[in-house]
């Protein structure tokens, strides 16, 4: 597999996810396409080695593993980690707004958006839906409008002649999208929509809708971009791009070691959750794979936790320091952060290098101004879960958690390539 061909199925896995429940959709389809076998939480587990299997909480997590030909107890586990969710704008519970013939929602944001980008953009519709069905059951459905079906309009720079020096945006007032036009009398509401689309993709007719986990996306699909396809730009780079190749990575290695991908939902937000990195879900499945013998597994392994990193930006050269600025298209970046925002350490990067000099690869290195506070991810969450070596590291973007973001179109394939080389390691530690 070349960069070129990892990128058009990568283009065509972030194109099938707008949500983190389509993200885990689309995984499982490929696991099961693998041979992977899904398991049930509330089901009693057989294991047998030299197998794969995948679990899935809330639809919106996932963690899949193979079990290796060894005892886990003394060979250890190679895990790579990443997350599903990107800030976007959810509905409300009661989303209807009509002002001067205009239908409206409103919406609640999601994590840390980059706000401004959402303005005059293609809109579309996706997520979980919860409803009863004409016998009487609760089911879930996924639904995806697809189509651009709103827009939030900026406002002319002829009613606002500060717009480009001194505007700001009021999350509750500025933000609604604008869906339709309807009459005065009009009483169509959010829930009626909802079961006209549900009935149109999945042709299931909902006695009533009883919930909804929605989110507006941005409609223009993933693209290479640059004179010389340099880049790749799409909505939620951060952080499908780190899911798409651990999940490249777990269904490519060689399956002789020990090896899991783990998908966490809500690291946007903090990641306290049933399905998120500082919940229980990782611990639940290696408490159940490694029994007795969990400890001195964990001893033996290492986690890679995968999140975008920040590229240098040629227009704001000063907030970076002038030794760590990764660059687009030479390397993956290793994370460093004393502070312990990132928890990789001297160890867990070290044996990163090793594989990556092997290969004849590139990497870089990332550390934040010292007068600048550090973001974080799931690493020193779930090194502090599990007591286990973590390395936390990343593609480098431009325009992390903007609407649309961009990589280096070679990046996202060498860090396939070692953490491919990484899970079927013989020893780590």
């Amino acid at each position: 597999m070349e960069h070129v061909e990892f990128n058009k199925d990568l283009i065509e896995f972030l194109n099938s996810s707008p949500t983190p429940w389509h993200a885990v959709s689309t995984m499982k389809s490929r696991l099961d396409a693998a041979g992977f076998q899904q398991l049930d939480e509330r089901d009693d587990w057989s294991l047998d080695r030299n197998r794969g299997y995948y679990v899935i909480r809330n639809g919106s997590s996932i963690v899949a593993f193979r079990t290796g030909n060894k005892d886990v107890s003394t060979s250890g586990i190679r895990m790579v980690g990443a997350h599903t969710d990107s800030p976007c704008l959810k509905v409300k519970p009661n989303p209807e707004l009509r002002r001067k013939g205009y239908f409206q929602l409103g919406v609640e944001v999601y994590g840390g958006v980059l706000l401004n980008p959402w303005f005059d953009r293609d809109l579309s519709l996706a997520g979980r839906v919860t409803l009863l069905d004409e016998a009487g059951e609760v089911q879930d459905v996924l639904v995806d409008f697809r189509k651009p079906v709103a827009f939030i309009p900026s406002l002319a720079i002829h009613l606002d002649r500060e717009a480009n020096s001194n505007r700001s945006i009021n999350a509750q007032t500025d933000l609604p999208p604008v869906l339709m036009q309807v009459p005065e009398d009009d009483t169509t509401s959010f829930a009626d929509l909802l079961s006209q689309q549900v009935a149109a993709e999945s042709g299931i007719k909902a006695r009533k809708i009883l919930g909804y986990e929605l989110s507006f996306y941005d409609a223009q699909q993933a693209e290479f971009v640059g004179l010389r396809n340099d880049f790749v730009a799409s909505a939620r780079m951060d952080n499908l791009l780190s899911c798409y190749i651990g999940l490249q990575s777990l269904i490519h290695t060689s399956g002789d070691e020990a090896a899991l991908l783990v998908c966490n939902d809500h690291e946007e937000v903090g990641s306290m959750s049933a399905e998120g990195a500082q919940g229980p879900f990782l611990t639940a499945v290696l408490d159940r794979w490694c029994g007795a013998g969990k400890a001195r597994a964990i001893a033996h392994s290492m986690m890679i936790s995968a999140d975008n990193a920040h590229g240098v930006h040629p227009n704001y050269l000063d907030r970076h320091d002038e030794n760590h600025g990764p660059v687009l298209n030479q390397g993956p970046v290793i994370k460093v952060n004393h502070n312990q925002r990132y928890a990789t350490n001297s160890r867990s990067a070290a044996l990163y290098r090793h594989i990556s000099d092997e290969l004849g690869l590139p990497h870089q290195t990332f550390v934040v101004r010292s007068d600048m506070g550090c973001g974080s991810t799931i690493g020193p969450l779930t090194a502090g879960n599990l007591g286990v070596t973590t390395l936390d590291i990343g593609v480098p973007q431009f325009g992390m958690h903007s609407i649309r973001e961009l990589i280096g179109a070679e990046d996202g394939f060498t860090l396939f390539r070692v953490l491919a080389e990484f899970m079927q390691r013989e020893k780590v530690f």
